[in-house]
């Protein structure tokens, strides 16, 4: 135990110690301080004029369908192109479709393993370059609802902002992380799978390429698509403890950056340290409950001697640790990162729960940008509660919340509860879900709703339990990530827009204070309120079914 300890000290530790001065950082560069930089990014892109929301979101919308009909077209003719040592043949147009969704919508679901279906000019040109510009994305946009709120009269140029994001915060971390990594042995070459005699005198076939690059912006984007079929429990992704340690940091480490951005561009620091620390309770309690629950055996191995004292090995990355699966479960579904650290059907049910959790509430830091965004809606409900309780008008930093905004927030929230419920259901109700599972009963249920809460929250991790490479998975979960991406983005812009034309308020003795401990608390109560409300019958149908199931 004191080994798990000292590791979740050590990442998560490490990642909030890092994370403020990158966010300081982060806010210098969207104030526009770095002014050459900007001039830059100006010649590149052209006129960079101040965007209301509706313009911003516009610009947004356009530029990530381009994106995807770039990738889509790549992706379908890899066969016809270069940089295809290995002869990748062409894949089915359904899988493009969901492949392409899925990197447009920083979700990386991953219905194929990589090395053995896409060519190097797909994986680099288009599936790795979508990694940085599709971060860029959700980043610019916390960046312009931030504005808004901070009470700007604009929200600022949507391209402007998503250079400085790629540009001179993404890809400069990912040259030190790729670094990093190639060092510790994860390959970086152009050349085709390497062939091998192993000691027996078989012939093995290795498959490699541009892993070091690809990995590190996956961990950083809140990305998570992995280069090999296996993720991060794949040795050429992840070799050895140190880089384990920096790929789980990595993951952290913008999300947690980005709420300390999201303070300074609003001026209100002391805001923004109330938000971490809620988040931050919700991560530790996730963490906790999984490496509590994952280190008892599996009750497959219950009456084995030798698991009682080592827990729940299945479906473990051993060279890294018992500790490190659980914990990377957490880790990867709190910040919509999807990189995967251990095989997540394997996880004892309460376990999985976990994950699961991280997903359904999706504001635990969440993904880059999107994630405080997330956090953004449950704000505006938990001041309009708040207000309703205390007989005064809702205000938040000096905005008056009302009926629309309110409208607005709610429709964001149940929208992603409805992509997963409504998703869950069809599929299994229909041959669409039964026949492509691995498992009958409460676990089988949990795969479903697994891969759509995946889809919806944009974090592309699975319980890979299921045969879902298949046109009903494929169209179907490509779709929930399209709406489950820009919905929620569109919608809080939309939010800060109507807030920026009012009038501004002046705070008052009055006035409910948003940097205390009675504002966290009241936050944290919301989060959990509307998350057990919505989700806890599935959760009883799935993993708590199973827990009970195997207990008796």
């Amino acid at each position: 135990m004191l080994e798990a300890v000292i590791l979740i000290i050590l990442v998560v530790g490490g990642a909030a110690a890092l994370s403020w001065p990158l966010g300081k950082y982060m806010t210098a560069l969207f104030s526009g301080k770095y002014a050459r930089f900007d001039s830059g990014v100006a010649r590149v892109v052209g006129p960079v004029p101040d965007q209301d929301w509706k313009r911003y979101a516009i610009a947004l919308i356009s530029f990530n369908a381009l994106m995807f009909a770039f990738v889509f077209a790549l992706l379908a003719s890899q066969h016809l192109l270069p940089l295809n040592p290995d002869g990748q043949s062409a894949a089915s147009l359904d899988l493009v479709f969901n492949t392409a969704a899925s990197f447009t919508t920083n979700t990386n679901l991953q219905h194929y393993s990589g090395e053995t279906t896409w060519s190097y000019l797909a994986q680099l040109g288009g599936l790795m370059w979508l990694q940085f510009v599709s971060a860029a994305s959700g980043i610019a946009a916390l960046a312009a609802l931030a504005r808004g709120l901070g009470g700007r009269n604009t929200m600022g140029s949507f391209f402007l902002d998503a250079g400085r994001a790629a540009f001179a915060l993404l890809l400069p971390l990912a040259v030190v992380f790729a670094t990093v990594l190639a060092i510790r042995g994860v390959p970086m070459t152009l050349e085709g799978a390497a062939v091998a005699t192993t000691l027996e005198g078989a012939t093995q076939t290795i498959a490699r390429g541009p892993a070091a690059a690809f990995v590190a912006i996956k961990q950083l984007g809140t990305n998570g698509g992995g280069f090999f079929g296996p993720n991060s429990t794949h040795p050429m992704e992840n070799p050895d403890f140190w880089a384990n340690i920096a790929e789980m940091i990595a993951i952290l480490l913008i999300p947690m950056a980005c709420v300390w951005m999201f303070g300074g561009l609003i001026g209100r620091m002391k805001h923004a340290g109330v938000v971490f620390g809620v988040m931050l309770a919700f991560l530790l309690v996730k963490i906790g409950g999984a490496v509590t629950f994952e280190s008892t055996p599996t009750q497959a191995f219950a009456d084995l001697a030798v698991m009682q004292d080592t827990g729940n090995l299945e479906g473990k990355e051993l060279r890294l640790g018992a500790t490190t699966g659980p914990l990377w479960s957490v880790l990867t579904t709190s910040t919509s990162n999807g990189s995967v650290g251990a095989m997540h059907d394997s996880l004892n049910p309460l376990t999985g729960l976990m994950p699961m959790a991280g997903m359904w509430l999706n504001a635990t830091f969440g993904g880059v940008g999107v994630g405080m965004i997330g956090m953004f809606l449950y704000v505006v409900v938990a001041v309009f509660i708040a207000g309703m309780m205390i007989g005064r008008t809702p205000e938040y930093l000096g905005h008056k919340i009302e009926g629309h905004e309110m409208r607005l927030a709610v429709l964001a929230l149940f929208s992603h509860a409805l992509l997963i419920l409504g998703g869950t259901a069809i599929f299994a109700a229909t041959p669409w879900g039964q026949d492509t599972l691995n498992n009958i009963g409460a676990h089988g249920f949990s795969e479903i709703l697994y891969e759509f809460s995946s889809a919806a929250a944009n974090n592309g991790s699975g319980f890979e339990g299921l045969d879902d490479d298949t046109p009903a998975w494929n169209i179907a979960t490509g779709l929930v990530m399209l709406i489950g991406r820009f919905l929620p983005i569109i919608v809080p812009l939309a939010i800060v827009g109507s807030l920026m034309a009012k009038s501004r308020r002046a705070e008052s003795a009055g006035t409910l204070s948003v940097e205390g401990a009675t504002f966290g608390g009241m936050l944290a109560i919301t989060v959990l309120i509307f998350g057990a409300l919505t989700f806890f019958p599935a959760a009883a149908l799935g993993p708590i079914a199973e827990h009970t199931a195997l207990m008796r």
